[in-house]
């Protein structure tokens, strides 16, 4: 009896618990903050992921980069960090975090060691369009308030781009000139989402930078404020990325 008992036990499959979801960690380039993610945001949150903005000041890529470390040390599990426009270059530095397992670029600058965003805007692509960045003044850069949303946001309802051009964040000099020193993508995977009517960061520097990196690849229609105006298409990568890292792991 005993011995049926233990065998009938044994027999039984135990169920496959599907591994937690990783958390998320979104952080924000040059010129905004972080609530801009909003609508990313809650497509994740509703998919069940954890999700973490990091407020980086964007003074400098050190600081910034202090500040995501501090949120990736407050993560429980393993993370996928996610970086748009300059906050690529944040992600590329603090993604050798050891909890971060994949990196996801939202139209974001993707530098190699020893590259600043200086250096990866020098030499732009033929007949690109140039960012309305003013002079700078005290250590730090505006956007032109009247050329911001034609610019940076041309497909953002315009109440709401007008918001984000009068609502600036100083972008400081330091940051721009703050060069890369172990570029995570290396030993990492990554996940570009390019955007060919960014007017900001050109299609053909995004493809330059994806393909350098090794990155995963999908392209959209869509301004440089891609995840403001189309946060789903944002989400879908960012998730590509979860299930691929899970993916890898099996």
């Amino acid at each position: 009896m005993l011995a049926a008992l233990a065998t009938s036990t044994t027999d039984k499959e135990i169920p496959h618990q599907p591994d937690p979801k990783p958390s998320i960690v979104l952080v924000h380039g040059g010129f905004v903050d972080g609530s801009g993610w909003m609508g990313v945001y809650k497509i994740l949150k509703k998919d069940g992921y954890n999700v973490s903005i990091v407020q980086n000041p964007t003074i400098s890529v050190e600081g910034d980069v202090a500040a995501t470390r501090a949120v990736l040390d407050a993560q429980k599990g393993p993370v996928i960090l996610v970086g748009h426009s300059y906050g690529g270059v944040v992600i590329t530095e603090a993604g050798t975090h050891p909890k971060v397992t994949g990196l996801v670029y939202i139209t974001g600058f993707a530098p190699d060691k020893g590259e600043s965003v200086n250096t990866l805007i020098a030499n732009p692509p033929p007949g690109a369009p140039g960012p309305p960045i003013l002079p700078p003044k005290d250590g730090f850069l505006f956007l032109d308030r009247a050329k911001m949303p034609a610019s940076f946001a041309a497909d953002v309802d315009p109440a709401t781009a007008a918001f984000m051009a009068d609502s600036q964040v100083p972008w400081g000099l330091d940051a721009l000139g703050g060069a890369v020193s172990d570029p995570a993508w290396k030993g990492k995977p990554s996940w570009y989402l390019a955007v060919t009517e960014d007017k900001m960061i050109p299609i053909q520097a995004q493809r330059l930078m994806a393909k350098r990196a090794g990155s995963t690849v999908t392209e959209v229609g869509g301004s440089h404020a891609i995840y403001v105006s189309n946060p789903k298409a944002v989400a879908s990568i960012i998730v590509k990325a979860a299930n691929g890292v899970a993916s890898a792991k099996k």
